[in-house]
């Protein structure tokens, strides 16, 4: 494919090896050619590396399996999953999801999983998740029409910003991506 369609969680064969894409930025200077600059994490060894592709150059995709699978449980270094089709347990290594999303596995949740052959080389939470708020400030009289945000901290121990008038207990949609506070659940 041209390195311009390269877009994140894209794997890539790179210097004999699998990289996942973790960051894009397209450049077009006032000289010269376009680039893409790509930062990319290597899936066996975890180190990471900048690249700066031409627009007109090529890169190869690996072909991944995209799955959508329940969560089972955790065992500290693998992540336990289940394969609809066969019922078999699938292991992903934890190492894959970040330690705040490690906070967030539990029951009903489905990751997103991209395999190559045979072997899990990504991990993603859903894009919004559903949580309770477990602790939070109270609401300050006379701020609750303004745009301000206040701490929380969700069931999980996880800290975000809500918005004035969420109060403990009750439950809102995150963005799981950045941790983001999208909505309160009616």
């Amino acid at each position: 494919m041209k390195a311009n369609d390269i877009r994140v969680n894209h794997v890539l064969h790179h210097q004999n090896g699998l990289w996942v894409v973790l960051k894009t930025m397209h450049t077009q200077p006032g000289k010269g050619g376009a680039y893409m600059q790509v930062e990319m994490k290597n899936i066996k060894d975890g180190t990471k590396l900048n690249v700066r592709f031409r627009s007109a150059e090529t890169v190869e995709k690996a072909h991944i399996e995209n799955v959508e699978l329940p969560y089972l449980y955790m065992d500290g270094q693998n992540i336990y999953v289940m394969d609809l089709q066969s019922y078999e347990q699938i292991i992903v290594p934890s190492m894959l999801l970040s330690d705040e999303a490690l906070k967030f596995l539990g029951e009903g949740i489905r990751l997103s999983i991209q395999i190559y052959e045979g072997v899990p080389v990504t991990a993603a939470l859903p894009e919004r998740l559903e949580v309770e708020i477990e602790d939070c400030e109270p609401t300050v009289r006379g701020q609750t029409a303004s745009s301000s945000y206040k701490p929380a901290i969700l069931k999980n121990g996880v800290k975000i910003l809500v918005p004035q008038f969420i109060k403990k207990g009750e439950k809102i949609v995150i963005r799981t991506e950045g941790m983001e506070y999208v909505e309160k659940v009616q």
